[in-house]
């Protein structure tokens, strides 16, 4: 009997990982989409357009466009300038989604940035950035 449990335990955990991961997989070229296009925004100084992207907490905590790019300018500068962006892994975390991003500044430098997502009434938003240390990485 307890075999049996176990048994069945693991393929209910198996199953329900296999969705996350099938969730995850049909949700990342929207997520991507949504990030490179507000790079693409960036890219013109287009605030205006690149906050649009971001979630209803990030819009409530900048309150304009305006305000917005200002922080982008100064405290992200290499999504402000990205020279190359690629998207890496695609995970959930406590419940959340985060999209890793690897960028290439305008002086060749090459950054990782958390980018976590949540899903709102017209497709993904941005809802937080952080840049992230790369472990056992060397030039």
């Amino acid at each position: 009997m307890f075999i049996r449990f176990i048994a069945t335990l693991t393929l209910l955990l198996t199953l329900s990982f296999s969705g996350v991961a099938n969730a995850q997989d049909s949700a990342k070229p929207q997520i991507t989409g949504t990030i490179q296009n507000q790079f693409d925004a960036f890219s013109t100084d287009d605030f205006e357009k690149a906050f649009t992207y971001a979630s209803p907490f990030i819009k409530q905590l900048f309150g304009t466009h305006q305000n917005f790019g200002v922080m982008v300018s100064r405290s992200y500068p290499m999504v402000h300038r990205a020279e190359d962006v690629r998207f890496l892994e695609l995970r959930t975390i406590a419940g959340s989604l985060y999209q890793k991003v690897q960028v290439r500044d305008a002086n060749g430098q090459i950054h990782f940035l958390d980018y976590q997502m949540i899903q709102g009434e017209n497709g993904w938003k941005i809802n937080g950035v952080q840049l992230v240390k790369a472990s056992g990485l060397s030039a």
